[in-house]
């Protein structure tokens, strides 16, 4: 028996990254997935690093029907509340009702200080990663309590959810502003037994943050900044001696989120951090 038997899970920016590997994790457990993806490059992100693709999208349904589970995607632009309505609607009528969400789809823009960010990066940031986010469960939260069955909401929010970080404005104004909207979401729907929840990773491996321009962020100097030159200066930024963490950490948090053993864990910040908040 896995811990999600039975259980539908809609996933944002599931193609690839932290969301490829919650798909997987949580299929593993027994899980139907709902996959959503925009599957195309963000234009003032793909001078930093590229945008997922039909073909993650497609790794990602190979490897989550190697375990046996349903899967459905679907491309849309968490920006489009009605696109992201109805990829909703229609995972319901072919999946049933949603019982996990993983709001995780985001994208990090980074370099500038405050008063040089362009007005299109703020824009892109906020409504990608916060409004996004409301986008997400705006389209859920009726279905989730149509179906009377509660659930579990997990927002991807980040150690710039917590802390200020210099240089990232855009991202770490639209990580608090998510955890926000988590502690209302938690309020409002505690009486449908529907518990809405926060993770806040460090850095994770992925491509949001393994290349070169991240890098460069920690090594001004160097020109071409390797992935080797800068692991020791991220675990500067950490407690624990390392520099970031696996996706998969963050997924056994969003399984411990979205399953029974948390059932009355609400409203709370779930740090996934090696210690970058304490230091």
């Amino acid at each position: 028996m896995g811990r999600l038997d039975g259980k539908v899970a809609f996933i944002t920016g599931a193609a690839r990254g932290q969301g490829r590997s919650h798909a997987v994790r949580l299929a593993q457990e027994g899980a139907d997935i709902l996959a959503l993806d925009l599957c195309a490059p963000v234009p003032s992100v793909e001078r930093l690093y590229p945008g997922a693709s039909p073909d993650d999208m497609a790794e990602t349904i190979d490897i989550v029907k190697q375990f046996g589970g349903r899967i459905v995607s679907a491309t849309a632009d968490v920006r489009d509340y009605e696109a992201v309505a109805e990829v909703v609607a229609n995972g319901i009528a072919d999946l049933g009702p949603i019982d996990i969400v993983s709001a995780n789809a985001g994208i990090f823009i980074f370099g500038d200080p405050t008063h040089e960010v362009t007005e299109g990066d703020w824009r892109d940031v906020l409504d990608i990663n916060l409004t996004g986010v409301w986008h997400t469960c705006k389209a859920v939260v009726p279905g989730m309590i149509k179906a009377g069955n509660g659930g579990s909401i997990v927002i991807t929010s980040s150690t710039a959810g917590i802390k200020g970080t210099p240089n990232v404005a855009p991202y770490t104004a639209s990580k608090h502003g998510v955890v926000g909207l988590m502690k209302t979401l938690a309020l409002e729907l505690a009486p449908h037994s529907i518990r809405v929840n926060s993770i806040h990773p460090t850095g994770v491996s992925t491509d949001m943050i393994l290349n070169e321009p991240t890098f460069r962020l920690f090594l001004p100097d160097e020109e071409h900044p390797t992935k080797e030159q800068a692991a020791p200066v991220f675990t500067t930024t950490n407690a624990l001696p390392v520099p970031w963490v696996d996706p998969i950490d963050i997924s056994n948090a969003l399984l411990f989120l979205a399953s029974d053993e948390a059932r009355y864990v609400t409203g709370t910040e779930l740090k996934v951090d090696a210690g970058y908040c304490i230091k």
